[in-house]
């Protein structure tokens, strides 16, 4: 919006800094910030004084959450959406149509994760929209911003994906690219919703994830800089760098509450927004296979559950690990909560920096 209200009008330095993404990306990490630490305490006691019992934690999981996250309330993604969502609308170019397609569907997966999150609440049990709805909504809408970014995209960018580490190597899939983008925002929205087992545990990898792709978005968006990385140029990618600072303020003010420990969880209004915001991000800026390498922690997650079901329908009974997702499973060798949440963001931070690496070395 100040974007917006400044742009056409010539005047004093103090107006014209208002054009750069970089000083409006600071100003959307502050804004969302602030906003959640002033939002956050309000909420969570209103939801305490709501459902006093807080999110039904699994039967089947580690012994100490059913002691240790009882009454914790859930939803706190409501918190994250909207103080990501008036800090973009106020920091970003809002005549920018990638905003417009992520803002979709960060906010139509956040409305799945709040359907689910007030299932399980209301019915007292950890079992909310079916998997099979919940897998056709995402990939519906997965579809629909596929086509907007399609219809924005320059004819030649239409259906190409690039491969990291090869200079200027880009494959035109053709009609299949509707079915890649919808594996990969489906994919990492899931993938962040399976991380999201311990306390603090997915909002850092996605803080450190949508760090980078800040990185990126601002130097794919910007001619010269992609021209130099040899990379490929996207018009107006550049201003999604404002949008995933106004996401990383709301989760470094969510994660000062979301800390272990936690006195609210993001449940899946939170984790499955963030992660389908990740997933179109990287679509939009052709950094998919990227996403895999930033998000490591949340593909390690993912991977790990896809392996244990499969491994236990093959050997009838028979598993890899001692628990699934994966954090579970060290819990189950003794490891303690803060210690598996604070090796696993160090893994994240490792992953981030090979995935930018990725930029140079081609």
């Amino acid at each position: 919006m100040f974007y917006s209200l400044f742009t056409d009008v010539d005047g004093t330095l103090f107006i014209n800094i208002f054009r750069y993404i970089s000083f409006r990306s600071v100003c959307a990490v502050f804004t969302s910030l602030i906003l959640t630490w002033m939002l956050a305490p309000y909420f969570i006691n209103y939801l305490r004084n709501l459902n006093p019992k807080g999110q039904p934690i699994r039967k089947d999981g580690p012994e100490s959450h059913l002691k240790d996250k009882k009454g914790t309330p859930t939803m706190g993604g409501i918190i994250i959406l909207l103080t990501f969502l008036i800090s973009t609308l106020l920091w970003s170019d809002i005549t920018n149509q990638y905003i417009w397609v992520v803002v979709f569907v960060v906010l139509s997966f956040g409305l799945l994760g709040f359907i689910d999150d007030y299932l399980k609440v209301t019915k007292r049990n950890t079992k909310g929209v079916t998997g099979k709805v919940k897998l056709f909504f995402q990939a519906f809408v997965s579809i629909i911003a596929c086509y907007a970014i399609q219809k924005f995209s320059l004819p030649e960018h239409s259906n190409i994906v690039t491969v990291p580490f090869f200079k200027n190597m880009l494959i035109d899939i053709g009609w299949l690219y509707f079915i890649f983008v919808t594996l990969v925002v489906v994919g990492s929205s899931n993938a962040v919703n399976l991380t999201d087992g311990l306390d603090g545990l997915a909002i850092g990898p996605s803080i450190i994830s949508f760090s980078c792709f800040a990185i990126i978005s601002y130097i794919v968006g910007h001619f010269v800089f992609s021209s130099y990385l040899q990379l490929t140029y996207i018009q107006g990618a550049g201003e999604l760098t404002v949008l995933c600072a106004a996401m990383v303020g709301s989760c470094l003010g969510f994660l000062w509450y979301n800390a272990p420990p936690a006195k609210i969880f993001m449940g899946d209004t939170g984790s499955l927004s963030i992660g389908g915001g990740l997933g179109v991000i990287s679509v939009i800026v052709k950094h998919e296979f990227v996403l895999a390498i930033i998000g490591g922690v949340f593909v390690l997650e993912a991977v790990s559950v896809i392996l244990q079901v499969y491994y236990f329908k093959l050997t009838k009974g028979k598993r890899i690990f001692l628990m699934a997702p994966l954090h579970h499973h060290f819990e189950k060798k003794g490891w303690s909560e803060s210690t598996v949440v604070m090796r696993f963001w160090i893994l994240a931070i490792i992953f981030g920096l090979l995935g930018l690496a990725t930029l140079k070395l081609r």
